[in-house]
């Protein structure tokens, strides 16, 4: 099909581009430099092997130094264990399987350790992800030659999703009227089922009540998979907490105790037939270690003593893998979920199963190519997510302005409206707040709750402010690719170090609202951090002042959130500020105060900012620079 060709062409694109940039991050650094860039653990200290399935060796190491600093190195991905001998040759392949903390373990494909391993400096290196875009091209190539397949149809837009409207009503007390009509749409879809969830929605809320009300109503397994581990933890727990029994296949990105109890491994620790597995392990390595001990230039005898040690070592693994094999199918069968990223849906464990339902969480954030690796697997597809809030990170412009930014989610909503239901809504922002994204995004659908709709930090305060900067000289400045304001990062900390005096009066430190600082540039971040480490009078707070890029920031939010603009230049420029998406994020995060500062003659040279900048001022939330100047 012509559809899958052409997504076929820009994952190749994608690759292609991801690839380059991993290799001018990599072949020409030092290892200092790829430590910095979150690539590299070096050094580390080997502290255990243990055999592992197919004659693979299992190594748990620790980074001993440089552990602040935060890195890729993550469950899945494949990666090298390398010495600073002579790091092109002294290297092996391999996969981290499982990682927490200082430690990570890697599984290496050769059976020992070379002896290079014992001596010299050992590090870690992440590899370019082959994996992932092999898993989305046989996908595609897979979806490709399945035209008869109905939900391939009708996900391409050549039939219609039917629905069975018989089937009884839905109720639940703790659902809102939208969201009880999301569960409904779900249960009565036979292919396809769309929640759209804007901002503060109660969309992981709703999706959840949805898939105990799925497994009620024909008892079949359902796959609930979203692109990041984040958003797979937080699906697992809230399902595990409602009672369900749920496998979350990988490694969770958040190690809580809780979550670590979810998954495969923590479930076979407990299963009853463990300790077998756990006495012959320990024979398999006992005679693994007493071959080690034969040198390999021993004589003839020597060798063939190590030989039969080493064959031991493998026969019993063999009946290793086959006790695992049975605790593993056992444990899967008897799951009514199984939670796992998009590539993670075809994890050797249980990439053969298939299902009746899989739901997809945060599709508006997930590439295309990826979301077809759990939907092959499926017969009825429930996509969840917001098209009007951040798309999914993509290395190519050209890939990306060529559609593989047009997500699944979006194309599916266009083509079946007929599927698609809004969460309409939000219990996070005051309805002033809300207002303006509602008007732009969400067809003035959204409402705010009454116990939201009119909260205040205090009775005086205004929920909204937009201060304009032009005419106060702050001018942007460009290095390279990255644009900062540094006279606009002095102005917001003189604003908020002013309204932090006032809101000292109303509250005592315990309470004291949490605040977001957020830009669209990570230069400016970078500024405003450093500031923030130099404003005194802000010191008592830091505790509740978070400073971050919005991308960083989809699905959180804040009581106070300050949006630094950055863009004030005389040539009308606003670069990447033209995706309002990005901004529809960023204007949702706050709770009970927005306060946007930016420069008024550059941003409305885009509508989008010129309206905004006239919501303000019907709102009377206007206000110049000029009077905190003084």
């Amino acid at each position: 099909m012509d559809y899958f060709k052409k997504l076929l062409d820009l994952l190749k694109i994608e690759r292609e581009e991801d690839r380059q940039s991993y290799i001018s991050l990599t072949e020409k650094t030092s290892v200092a430099e790829r430590r910095a860039n979150g690539l590299t653990w070096y050094p580390i200290a080997i502290r255990g092997t243990e055999m592992s399935r197919g004659d693979y060796l299992t190594v748990e190491v620790e980074r001993t130094t440089h552990q602040d600093i935060s890195h890729q190195l993550r469950f899945g991905v494949s990666a090298v264990l390398f010495s600073n001998h002579d790091p092109k040759k002294d290297n092996i392949e391999g996969t981290v399987s499982y990682q927490s903390g200082n430690r990570l373990k890697i599984t290496l494909r050769t059976d020992e350790l070379p002896e290079w391993a014992n001596d010299g400096k050992l590090g870690i290196d992440l590899s370019f992800d082959d994996n992932s875009y092999e898993e989305m091209q046989n996908a595609l190539k897979q979806a490709s030659g399945a035209e008869k397949n109905l939900l391939v149809q009708i996900l391409t837009g050549q039939k219609a999703p039917t629905f069975n409207n018989e089937l009884p009503r839905f109720t639940h007390p703790r659902l809102n009227a939208s969201q009880q009509e999301a569960v409904n749409r779900i249960l009565a879809a036979n292919e396809l089922a769309i929640v759209h969830g804007p901002p503060g929605t109660g969309k992981t809320t709703t999706l959840v009540q949805a898939i105990k009300a799925l497994y009620a109503q024909d008892r079949k397994q359902i796959l609930v998979v979203a692109p990041s581990n984040t958003a797979v933890d937080l699906l697992s727990e809230k399902l595990s907490d409602e009672g369900m029994n749920v496998l979350r296949v990988g490694n969770p990105a958040r190690v809580s105790e809780k979550l670590m109890s979810l998954t495969l491994d923590s479930k076979m620790a407990e299963h009853n037939s463990m300790k077998e597995v756990k006495r012959l392990r320990k024979q398999a390595n006992e005679f693994r270690d007493m071959a080690h001990k034969y040198k390999r230039n021993f004589g003839k005898t020597e060798r063939e003593q190590r030989k039969a040690l080493f064959d031991e070592a493998r026969n019993i693994m063999k009946a290793v893998e086959n006790t695992e094999s049975y605790i593993a199918e056992d444990l899967i069968n008897k799951a009514q979920v199984i939670t796992a990223t998009l590539v993670g849906a075809n994890h050797y464990t249980v990439k053969q199963l298939k299902y009746h339902t899989v739901v997809i969480d945060e599709a508006g954030q997930a590439l295309e190519p990826a979301c077809w690796i759990p939907i092959l697997k499926a017969e009825k597809v429930v996509l969840a997510g917001d098209h009007c809030q951040l798309s999914p990170t993509i290395k190519s412009d050209e890939a990306a302005r060529n559609g593989l930014a047009h997500t699944l989610l979006e194309k599916c909503t266009e083509l079946h409206p007929a599927a698609v239901v809004l969460l309409e809504e939000q219990y996070r922002m005051h309805a002033t707040i809300m207002g303006y994204s509602s008007s732009i995004f969400y067809q003035d659908k959204l409402k705010a709750h009454a116990s939201v709709a009119s909260h205040l930090l205090f009775s005086a305060d205004s929920p909204l402010s937009f201060v304009d900067t032009a005419g106060c000289g702050f001018d942007e400045q460009t290095e390279g690719t990255s644009t900062t304001n540094p006279e606009e990062a002095a102005f917001l900390f003189k604003h908020l170090s002013q309204f932090v005096d006032t809101l000292n009066t109303h509250y005592k430190p315990a309470d004291f609202p949490s605040i977001a600082i957020i830009s669209p540039y990570k230069q400016q971040i970078q500024l405003l951090k450093e500031q923030l480490q130099h404003s005194p009078e802000l010191q008592p707070f830091g505790d509740r002042i978070t400073v971050n890029t919005i991308d960083s920031f989809q699905g959180q939010e804040r009581d106070i959130v300050y949006i630094s603009m950055t863009r004030s230049n005389s040539d009308s420029k606003i670069g990447f500020l033209s995706d309002i998406r990005r901004m529809n994020v960023a204007m949702t995060r706050a709770r009970k105060k927005l306060v946007v500062i930016g420069d008024s003659a550059t941003l409305s040279q885009l509508p989008f900012y010129a309206d905004f900048i006239a919501y303000a001022e019907g709102k009377d939330a206007y206000q110049s620079a000029w009077e905190y100047m003084a």
